[in-house]
């Protein structure tokens, strides 16, 4: 006979699952019938030309665009940042490294990643005070301070998922390459990366939605209202979940509080779309890697 908690685990996870499915249902729902109104052209480019906003021409005073092309310039370069070095660290401490050096590492990680994302933001603020009264009087927060910050916030994310990735390689599959005598970088190389990269990508995929949903570091390190389209990665920035943010804090009218629905639902489906564009990144190559047809 089973055992009363296994029997009472079994019974609980549908329940559990049901639970999720109709709180997400239930969400999405809501977002959808208060933000999907608000859609639209006006919503993005306000009174100013679609294509002179898009190229820069003209500024955009009552629209999302500005703030939707910082977040996509915010995730681009965080995950430049954070890309290499998150794996190049997994793949050292999977690889590498001896076993007292993965636990102080795996501490050190685990610290990072506890790391509330107010306290990183402070940290990236309180850099810059630093290089101001050192020897950058000229330091001001910014667009690569901000995805600094932000690439510290997601490197466990890719640290973890490349390490435990390289460790769930199966064994014969290191065994045959050792045997037609691969050296341990033609290994890494050319069978344990290709193997698993899935499981990498998996890691890039939280990471994509962790950076563009974030705004407490932010907030503190370079988003502000009305900057308009990136000038570069030293200038002020605008993003979405800042001015999601922003005009909740101090909307004054009902129209103003159906805009921030729009960039809710904007925001959302942004990240949903980053991580299914990983997705399915990591199913193409899975395929491949697999025999498959592309």
């Amino acid at each position: 006979m089973r055992p009363f908690g296994f029997r009472l685990l079994r019974m609980g996870a549908p329940v559990a699952a049901l639970f999720f499915f109709f709180c997400a249902a239930g969400l999405l729902s809501f977002l959808t019938a208060k933000g999907l109104p608000s859609l639209g052209g006006g919503l993005f480019f306000g009174d100013t030309p679609i294509f002179d906003a898009i190229l820069g021409r003209q500024p955009v005073w009552d629209g999302l665009w500005p703030a939707f092309a910082g977040s996509l310039c915010l995730v681009a370069l965080t995950l430049c940042l954070s890309l290499f070095p998150g794996v190049g660290c997994g793949v050292y401490l999977a690889e590498y490294a001896s076993p007292r050096t993965r636990a102080l590492a795996g501490a050190a990680i685990d610290m990072l990643a506890g790391t509330p994302s107010i306290v990183m933001g402070l940290f990236g603020f309180t850099l810059i005070l630093f290089l101001r009264r050192a020897f950058m009087p000229e330091a001001n927060t910014c667009l690569l301070l901000a995805a600094g910050c932000l690439a510290l916030l997601v490197l466990p994310v890719l640290i973890v998922s490349t390490r435990e990735a390289l460790e769930a390689v199966p064994g014969d599959l290191r065994i045959t390459s050792i045997s037609l005598g691969l050296g341990r970088e033609q290994r890494i190389r050319h069978v344990l990366l290709p193997s698993a990269a899935p499981g990498i990508l998996g890691g890039v995929i939280l990471a994509l939605g962790r950076s563009a949903e974030d705004t407490a570091v932010i907030m503190l390190t370079g988003a502000v209202a009305n900057a308009g389209l990136p000038a570069g990665i030293l200038a002020k920035f605008e993003a979405l979940p800042f001015a999601v943010f922003y005009t909740t804090a101090q909307y004054q009218a009902q129209d103003e509080l159906q805009r921030v629905f729009g960039a809710a639902l904007t925001l959302l489906a942004l990240s949903g779309g980053l991580i299914l564009a990983a997705r399915f990144m990591q199913s193409r190559y899975r395929r491949r890697w697999q025999g498959g047809r592309p």
